[in-house]
């Protein structure tokens, strides 16, 4: 039996397929002492992270080094947005102890730089801003001499919520507003799926009104 060889020519002996992609690129399957204390700690404290419910393939490696990216009021989305693997339908209330238990995990963790994000709460009044300051709060006071970055959604363009958010102590926010209508289809009995968004320009005057942070 001949095989093709690379050049076009035929040989006597199986040719090695060549690898179109360079080998960094290659996902490995997570496992580890890292990334099994990482899930012990989330999945103990009964929290979500962005990492599980988007399905990022970069989890292994994440978790791995002990990091891992908080993700507030539920693995529910009132959007559904084509492009994300987050769930959609129908709300849980929000967890009063959720933002206790973050803490106790980044401290756990060690972590020195914390991100936290959410899905979209678009039932909730405020958005749940609230919920993400009071986490925030919980954060600096078990973990002091850490930094907080938070990813917050759009809150349907009130600005009282995006203040609600920045007047607590992080280091960091940034909103992700989503305003291609064709990529967000409506979920469940959220009516608002394409109201306004907040604008970068809303979201920086809230920062700028809550002042320096103090060093």
């Amino acid at each position: 039996m001949e095989y093709a060889r690379p050049d076009g020519r035929q040989s006597a002996q199986p040719q090695p397929l060549r690898r179109r992609h360079p080998e960094w690129i290659k996902v490995r399957m997570p496992g580890g002492p890292g990334y099994t204390r990482t899930k012990g700690v989330v999945s103990s404290l009964k929290l979500n992270t962005v990492c599980e419910e988007a399905h990022c393939p970069n989890i292994g490696e994440c978790w791995g080094h002990g990091t891992a990216t908080f993700m507030l009021m539920g693995d529910v989305c009132t959007r559904n947005c084509r492009f994300c693997a987050v769930k959609h339908g129908h709300m849980a209330r929000l967890d009063p102890d959720e933002p206790r238990r973050v803490a106790d995990a980044a401290l756990k963790m060690g972590l020195s730089h914390i991100v936290v994000t959410s899905v979209n709460r678009d039932d909730l009044p405020d958005g749940g801003a609230a919920h993400f300051a009071e986490t925030v709060r919980q954060l600096k006071r078990a973990n002091p001499g850490s930094t907080i970055e938070v990813l917050t959604p759009d809150f349907q363009g009130n600005e009282a919520a995006v203040t609600t958010v920045a007047e607590a102590p992080l280091e960091s926010t940034t909103t992700t507003p989503k305003r291609c209508p064709g990529c967000i289809r409506k979920s469940g009995p959220a009516p608002n799926t394409n109201a306004r968004c907040a604008s970068y320009s809303a979201s920086k005057r809230s920062v700028r009104s809550c002042g320096p942070r103090p060093a």
